[in-house]
C-alpha cells in the first residue's frame, strides 16, 4: 500500500532553504533563523493532526528537513479545530495567539503551494472545521444534517 510512490504534478521541488526564504517572504521575517523556527513549530503542530496517507503524501511533497519535522510527531489521539491548533501551538512555544495565527499562516501558505490542490483537498477534508483559513483558503463546509 505505502510501496507505490505517488504522482503529484501540481507541485515543484523546492529546497529547505526556498522554503525558508518563502516562509520569511510570507510572514515578514526579519531573519531565516525567524522563519526556520516558525517552520518547525508550525510543522510539529500539523504532524499531531494529520494521519494516514495525507501525512505521508504531505511529507513527500516537503523538502527533507521539513518533512521529518512533520513526521517526527506521534499524532494526537483528539484532533484540534483551526483556533485548537493556533491555540495550542502558543501554548506550547509560548507565544500570543495573534503571532502564532500569523506563523501558522506564513508557514501553510507555502506548505499550501508545495502540496497541491488536490492534497490540500484531502488534508482539509481529514481536519476539523477552521483549517482552511490557516491554508489560505475559503472555509467551505456542507451543512450537517438535522
Amino acid at each position: 500500500m505505502y510501496d507505490q510512490p505517488r504522482a503529484n504534478p501540481s507541485r515543484a521541488a523546492m529546497t529547505f532553504d526556498q522554503m525558508l526564504e518563502r516562509v520569511r517572504y510570507e510572514g515578514a521575517y526579519p531573519t531565516r533563523e525567524r522563519a526556520a523556527e516558525a517552520v518547525h513549530n508550525v510543522l510539529a503542530a500539523l504532524g499531531r493532526q494529520l494521519t494516514g496517507d495525507e501525512r505521508v503524501d504531505l511529507a513527500q511533497c516537503l523538502p527533507i528537513e521539513a518533512a521529518l519535522t512533520l513526521t517526527a510527531q506521534i499524532p494526537d489521539t483528539e484532533q484540534l479545530t483551526g483556533w485548537g491548533f493556533v491555540k495550542d501551538l502558543a501554548a506550547r512555544t509560548g507565544g500570543t495567539p495573534a503571532t502564532t495565527r500569523w506563523d501558522t499562516g506564513a508557514v501553510l501558505a507555502t506548505v499550501t503551494r508545495l502540496a497541491g490542490p488536490d492534497l490540500l483537498a484531502r488534508i482539509l477534508h481529514q481536519l476539523p472545521g477552521g483549517y482552511a483559513l490557516l491554508f489560505g483558503q475559503a472555509e467551505l463546509r456542507q451543512p450537517q444534517p438535522a
